[in-house]
């Protein structure tokens, strides 16, 4: 029967962990506060709020928004904090939840399109986030850190997309700094569905 030392075993346990904790990068380390809890709405009656989003969370007609739906149509429903998109032929409506912008001031409404899809996105904060945030890092690449998910809509709008997130706790919140934020599942389906040229509203 083999004896082992547990002593020098929890020791070597030890010395591996604290050396794998001080050769992390400090920018891993800063893409966590980015992606921190800190970055979404408090909410003190989350029940209510729940509540009332499922109530808001409804199908849309797309009449009422777009006088056609060349290269289909997104509609971003800033309120309910929901995604409508149907495809040009008229066969296809899908509802998504999403996050929206923390605050009024930060929130963007009107036309805009599609000009560009990222199957692979990259992150770097915008002048006024580092201002506000000034511990940020100013690059984060693709990957489990990035704030953008695993794909990204360019707007027309300056700084403004349509992406996924790894963090689900902002979904159906007001979380982001002017984005429009999906599961990642979801913006998955949508890149494929959506193209270049495709009609956006926020309202």
């Amino acid at each position: 029967m083999t004896k082992i030392n547990y002593s020098k075993t929890s020791r070597r346990t030890f010395l591996t962990a604290t050396a794998a904790t001080l050769a992390t990068p400090s920018l891993a380390q800063l893409a966590s506060d980015v992606n921190s809890a800190a970055t979404t709405e408090v909410e003190r009656d989350l029940t209510e709020k729940v509540r009332r989003n499922i109530s808001s969370f409804r199908t849309l007609d797309w009449r009422p928004y777009f006088s056609d739906l060349r290269k289909g149509a997104i509609l971003v429903d800033i309120d309910s904090r929901a995604v409508h998109f149907w495809n040009e032929e008229q066969t296809l409506y899908k509802l998504y939840p999403s996050s929206v912008p923390l605050s009024e001031d930060l929130t963007r409404r009107g036309r805009t399109q599609i000009i560009l899809k990222d199957p692979e996105p990259d992150w770097r904060p915008t002048p006024s986030m580092l201002e506000r945030n000034p511990e940020w890092p100013p690059y984060i690449g693709p990957g489990p850190d990035n704030p953008l998910g695993t794909r990204s809509m360019h707007l027309t709008w300056t700084y403004y997309r349509i992406h996924g997130t790894h963090d689900t706790r902002k979904i159906g919140r007001r979380s982001s700094n002017g984005c429009i934020g999906l599961y990642n599942q979801h913006i998955e389906e949508l890149y494929e569905l959506a193209q270049v040229g495709t009609q956006v509203l926020l309202i």
